[in-house]
């Protein structure tokens, strides 16, 4: 009995051990893993992990390469991840006063080319969708594949839930005339100020992308669906998902699911 308890708790330990190491793992600040890149005049932070094809993940607003904890783990096992906080966002700098999903594509291909990685798959939520399609769009030579979940084309209430947009419209409202005082607050309105005037992508520019892409959203989304579905048509190797049962989290709600359906399209295979 004595032996079968300290195996037991052995047992317990080994587990937990494991647990932790897997918990512990603390993507977006993990040194062991990261470093800076001098991108267009910015410090760039890098994350990469696994070995294999390189797969880019960007990530949404105001938000950082902490988004795909739950996605990184999976997707190392075959891929060289590369994730990324892009400028303005997590521990990547950005001084100017200004911010456009064209620069933060441009932003990605120029690190590929630092990276010396001639192209590669890209996974990206919510504004990290946003810049899938335009590096696409804007440097079709380096995207294999692309997944995004989440993204829309403009800013209005046709492309965002109306109640989305009237939140948005309602918190620009109350702070378009406050004077931000502290380089904290000012990055953070220069990130709001992305989204509520941005972006400003015709459906007509969709047709130069090339390559295979899939486009994702939530049955409940804050992209409605009919906005994804016209982004779908308009690409031409293109192929749509709505998540049942999900919001504009996909990659969260339903982790499992996702990180499967996502490789199996970068594989070719499962559509």
């Amino acid at each position: 009995m004595k032996k079968l308890l300290l195996l037991l708790c052995l047992l317990h330990i080994v587990v937990g051990l494991t647990y932790a190491q897997q918990k512990k793992v603390p993507y977006g600040n993990n040194p062991a893993a990261g470093r800076y890149y001098n991108i267009r005049g910015i410090k760039m932070y890098v994350e990469v992990y696994g070995q294999g094809k390189p797969l880019l993940l960007t990530h949404g607003n105001g938000g950082s390469m902490s988004a795909f904890a739950k996605n990184i783990p999976y997707f190392a096992k075959k891929y060289k991840v590369i994730a990324v906080d892009s400028r303005a966002h997590g521990k990547s700098t950005d001084g100017r006063d200004s911010l456009s999903f064209e620069m933060m594509a441009d932003d990605f291909a120029a690190l590929l080319d630092t990276m010396h990685i001639t192209k590669s798959y890209v996974l990206g939520w919510s504004d990290g969708g946003i810049n899938a399609i335009l590096m696409a769009m804007r440097h079709p030579d380096k995207v294999i594949r692309f997944a995004a979940t989440g993204a829309n084309l403009w800013p209005d209430s046709t492309a965002l839930t109306p109640a989305t947009w009237k939140d948005m419209r309602d918190y620009y409202g109350k702070n378009k005339d406050k004077k931000w005082t502290t380089a904290k607050e000012k990055n953070n309105w220069k990130i709001f100020m992305l989204d509520w005037l941005q972006p400003n992508v015709k459906l007509s520019a969709l047709k130069t992308i090339k390559c295979p892409s899939l486009i994702i959203c939530g049955d409940h989304d804050l992209i409605p669906i009919e906005h994804t579905a016209a982004i779908y048509e308009n690409i031409a190797k293109a192929y749509m998902w709505v998540v049942p049962n999900s919001g504009h989290g996909t990659l969260i709600e339903h982790t499992d699911e996702f990180n499967k359906k996502v490789d199996d399209f970068f594989m070719g295979k499962g559509f």
